[in-house]
């Protein structure tokens, strides 16, 4: 029987030969996640179920990045739950304050996922890792309190939808702009429990960080999981973080998709995801009436060192207009190092940002950036629902690194050209003509 990516790495890690869409089996696990708000009910559960050890003291990933550093007493008493049960297990991958970073993007930096791989987190973006070519999702966390005493889950194998992207990247468009695009096209619930699966020739424009993106919000169009094939961008990403063996799968040529879509690059410009649905995707133009108050740079989806390198490339001698607050959140301890090292941070102070240490914080309305009644953000997160950063009656676009930037600095919602045509004053759509200046 043919089978997709996803079906070939759910048949091998159920020990079967092959397995089909809507059928139920049981897997074994190559990692569990959990973070500080979603491990201490996993941890609940696992007390409760009367388990006494874990499957893998190496294969569990416990990572402090929502509320971390602790932003009350609530907060800080989850995190000692979790520092507890990582100290009596003896758990290997544990990261708190100060070896921490946001879990999706300190993972594979870490080289905790690869190729092939069978992976299930207490956080629904944890579809991210199938930008490497893992089949990775999100589960509850009852589901993962057994997963880490018996390392394995049971699964409904997904059908796949296959999407074939085509074409050549524009300038200012990244991995962002493309699943937005996406969304807008099928809608959140367009590949709802199925396998986003990406191909075509249009992948080698898409970097590691660029892949790593869409993976992340496959979720925002109701998927199961995304997953990209292994390439040589994939292989030269693991290779300098991978240790162990890895083995890579590829569909097969009569594999059953329930549709096609064709993503042609060549036609994505800048995208914002308007309130109150990723699927509001529009494009960044169109923004010019919508003034703002605050923008943020991070999360799991936007937090790498690319991100940043395309944030400071737009701030790079500009200052965020009067009124608009901007925050800047490095995704790992990593990524913020760096950052002082290529000089972004200097350009992130000068433009009147604030540099926060890793953590999901505003993402979810938890801390460093919570909106008002009224105010409106331009973030790099991932969802954008009533209240998700606040106030219910705030607004939340979403946006690249790039057109959060240029929004910050234009007091609106704008596309990355504009800063540029704003920068001097003979600048047609991002190229400087000879003025005699």
């Amino acid at each position: 029987m043919a089978m997709t990516m996803t079906q070939k790495i759910l048949a091998k890690h159920a020990g079967l030969d092959e397995v089909h869409a809507g059928q139920l089996i049981q897997a074994k696990l190559d990692l569990v996640l959990a973070n500080d708000i979603t491990a201490p009910v996993s941890i609940n559960e696992f007390k409760a179920a009367g388990f006494d050890k874990v499957f893998d003291k190496g294969r569990i990933a416990l990572v402090m990045d929502h509320f971390v550093p602790n932003k009350d007493i609530k907060s800080a008493t989850q995190c000692k739950q979790c520092r507890t049960f990582a100290r009596q297990f003896d758990i290997d991958n544990f990261y708190d304050v100060g070896e921490m970073g946001i879990e999706h993007a300190l993972l594979p930096e870490k080289g905790l996922v690869a190729p092939g791989e069978a992976i299930i987190g207490a956080d629904s973006h944890t579809c991210t890792y199938g930008a490497l070519g893992a089949f990775s999702t999100g589960v509850g966390s009852t589901d993962l309190g057994a997963a880490m005493a018996v390392g394995y889950t049971w699964f409904k194998v997904p059908a796949a939808i296959r999407v074939n992207v085509t074409g050549h990247k524009r300038p200012y468009v990244s991995g962002k702009d493309v699943i937005l695009t996406l969304i807008g096209r099928i809608g959140v619930d367009g590949a709802l429990y199925q396998s986003l699966e990406f191909c075509g020739d249009g992948l080698k424009e898409l970097t590691m960080a660029d892949r790593l993106t869409i993976a992340n919000m496959a979720i925002e169009a109701g998927g199961k999981n995304g997953i990209f094939p292994v390439d040589d961008i994939t292989r030269e990403y693991v290779s300098s973080r991978v240790s162990r063996r890895w083995e890579a799968v590829e569909p097969d040529r009569d594999a059953d998709y329930v549709r096609t879509i064709e993503l042609d690059l060549d036609e994505i410009d800048c995208t914002v995801s308007w309130p109150h649905l990723p699927e509001n995707a529009k494009p960044a133009r169109e923004g010019k009436d919508v003034t703002i108050d605050q923008v943020v740079i991070g999360s799991c989806t936007n937090g790498r060192i690319e991100d940043m390198a395309e944030a400071a490339a737009i701030f790079k001698g500009h200052h965020l207009a009067n009124g608009v607050r901007g925050i800047i959140i490095p995704a790992t301890q990593d990524v913020y190092r760096e950052c002082i090292k290529r000089g972004y941070t200097e350009v992130f102070l000068d433009a009147g940002c604030v540099i926060s240490t890793p953590t999901c914080g505003p993402c979810l309305g938890g801390y460093m950036g919570i909106l008002a009644a009224g105010e409106r953000c331009v973030s790099t997160t991932n969802r954008n629902f009533v209240g998700r950063m606040g106030h219910v009656d705030s607004e939340i676009y979403l946006a690249s690194p790039a057109v959060a930037a240029a929004s910050g600095i234009m007091g609106h919602i704008a596309h990355p050209e504009a800063v540029v045509n704003r920068a001097h004053p003979c600048a047609d759509n991002g190229k400087v003509l000879p003025c005699g200046d």
